[in-house]
């Protein structure tokens, strides 16, 4: 790799404007532009990478020999062009010529190609097209930029996430050029991009031995206020010590005659804190704050950890304590919910948000947890169509979630349940209740997963309500002789409360998902849950409805997402969900 951090091993387009804006390099022009012979070998050059390129764009050109398989994709390659321009590939290629041949294409792994980081599809696309011409094509938009319309998306996530792709995969196969036209480019980014992304860079440069990108994001990274916690598990040990060593060096140039004190134990109990939630070990946590009057979780900024590193489980259970300010600040300016959102995970964020986490918090440089999340969002990902009774994207969860909750924050909208019902409409209620979620599951798994977690619904005993007239598990209705009807009566209401919070989480960070239940619900639901019964045209019948249904729930779905796409919630309509009221053969009014 020595040869990577010499500047004069690059081609004669190495200092193009690709670092600056993504332009192709389909027209170099000529180095001796006067030369007859020089255009001649320039147009031969360019007519040579034109038919080369049909290889790889060209499906009327698929002679390939072997494939490489990316995220789940097939791509097809020639052997003989990917080793003659890279060492890795004929050394690779030349292990398999000397193995026993197999009649089969052979097939390789990215994922085991490149082991430190993960190549997506479209980079990896990028890479053989260089192979094959020479060329550096622009960088695909739906990986490279944000979904923050604001951005310049000069050194958001994506963008740095997409050119550390190229820096691995080029790196990794030995593709100098290639290596030193992406070192430029990260170059750029180490001054503007936050130190949170600065860190991915650093690891790349790390691990592909880039002393020329080192050097500067070992620097960046020592000047930021990254807290000394955030190095040792973000980093290689090796380049957390070189980070502190500099930064102490850099304090005895500055002020050689002030010495910092340091709490040697207030630092250990802090460490023990977090140990115990790195073990996920909330007693040990409840049993050390018991110990440590004077250390609370606010001074270790506990939960700031906990939603970094730790199991959306466990820091569920910190929440459930009570015993942090969950709008607590830590020394960078950060709210819980800044952490969650670089996080993306969408429990984590709806978790903090239930318990009265303010999303309108900005940060010291103006940005809310929405921004946060929307620049570390690429196009492709938040515009990734979600299929049938499939689980959602994360990352568009995850904004929509933020942006109805500040929405829903500014106009303090809340729908309100009654709680207090009577005996006799006990049972009405909990069919209608169990049946919504259980609806809920099928059409949103993943947004009904997420509000059934927040209301610890899966933690109650399920109430076998028309959806399982057969009775999965039937623990509600069965008759119990040695129970009391009042302990009976209170196991109904603890599964109908959780339930009801189902609903109303559901109803607060999905309202799109629950007016298309509200809508299939007040259909004639309640004889189609009745799919068995009847004659057998009757069941046919009554199935054929059901499917038309499922059809018009996911249509509608479908055109709701389509119509609020990325700013459906100006209206406050958008912002206040309907309230659902029950009568008494459980349908809605």
């Amino acid at each position: 790799m020595d040869s990577a951090n010499d500047p004069s091993s690059s081609p004669s387009f190495a200092s193009s404007s690709y670092v600056s804006n993504g332009s192709s390099y389909n027209n170099v022009p000529a180095v001796f532009s006067h030369d007859p012979s020089a255009n001649s070998d320039h147009m031969c050059l360019s007519k040579l990478s034109a038919n080369l390129e049909k290889l790889v764009v060209d499906s009327d050109y698929d002679y390939t020999d072997a494939v490489i398989v990316v995220e789940g994709i097939e791509v097809g390659v020639h052997r003989c062009i990917l080793a003659a321009r890279s060492q890795f590939f004929h050394e690779l290629f030349k292990q398999e010529m000397d193995s026993s041949t197999k009649d089969d294409k052979p097939k390789y792994c990215m994922s085991q190609l490149v082991p430190f980081s993960k190549v997506g599809i479209e980079a990896f696309k990028v890479i053989l097209n260089y192979l094959y011409t020479g060329k550096l094509k622009p960088s695909p938009p739906e990986v490279s930029t944000c979904v923050d319309d604001a951005c310049a998306h000069d050194a958001c996530g994506p963008a740095i996430n997409y050119a550390v792709e190229l820096m691995y995969a080029s790196a990794t196969f030995k593709m100098k050029e290639l290596v030193l036209l992406v070192q430029r480019r990260l170059l750029n980014f180490v001054e503007k991009a936050s130190v949170e992304d600065v860190i991915t860079i650093l690891i790349a440069a790390f691990h592909c031995q880039l002393d020329q990108l080192h050097i500067p994001c070992i620097q960046r990274v020592a000047r930021s206020d990254l807290d000394a916690v955030s190095l040792e598990r973000e980093l290689p040990s090796e380049v957390a010590s070189e980070i502190k060593a500099l930064r102490m060096k850099s304090q005895q140039e500055t002020e050689p005659n002030m010495v910092e004190e340091v709490d040697l134990n207030r630092e250990k109990k802090i460490r023990r804190l977090h140990k115990a939630l790195d073990s996920d070990d909330v007693e040990l946590l409840k049993l050390l704050l018991s110990e440590s009057s004077d250390i609370t979780l606010n001074d270790a900024y506990a939960v700031h950890y906990a939603t970094a590193y730790c199991d959306p489980k466990v820091i569920k259970e910190v929440l459930n304590l009570g015993l942090a300010d969950l709008n607590l600040k830590n020394p960078r300016g950060h709210t819980i919910l800044h952490v969650a959102a670089r996080r993306k995970d969408p429990k984590i964020i709806v978790a903090l948000l239930d318990k009265g986490t303010s999303a309108l918090e900005p940060t010291a440089d103006g940005q809310t947890a929405v921004t946060i999340c929307r620049r570390l969002t690429r196009p492709k990902d938040y515009n990734e169509t979600t299929q049938k009774c499939q689980e959602s994207n994360k990352d568009r969860l995850c904004i929509d979630v933020l942006e109805r909750e500040m929405c829903r924050s500014s106009i303090s909208g809340r729908m309100e349940m009654t709680t207090q019902i009577s005996a006799a409409d006990m049972h009405v209620m909990l069919d209608y209740l169990e049946n919504r979620v259980a609806f809920a599951r099928l059409f949103f798994p993943a947004e009904a997963k997420v509000a059934m977690e927040i209301a610890d619904a899966d933690s109650t005993i399920a109430y076998t309500g028309l959806v399982s007239s057969k009775g999965s598990s039937g623990n509600l209705l069965k008759v119990d002789l040695n129970e009391t009807p009042s302990v009976g009566t209170k196991r109904l209401q603890s599964r109908m409360q959780a339930l009801m919070k189902t609903v109303a989480t559901g109803r607060r960070f999905f309202p799109h998902c629950s007016d298309v239940l509200d809508n299939f619900l007040a259909d004639d639901m309640p004889d189609l849950l009745f799919l068995e019964k009847g004659t057998p045209e009757e069941q046919k019948k009554k199935k054929t409805r059901f499917m038309e249904l499922k059809d018009d729930v996911q249509k509608a779905f479908c055109k709701d997402l389509a119509e609020n796409n990325r700013s459906g919630f100006s209206s406050s309509s958008s912002c206040s969900p309907p309230k659902v009221v029950v009568n008494q053969k459980g349908r809605r009014k």
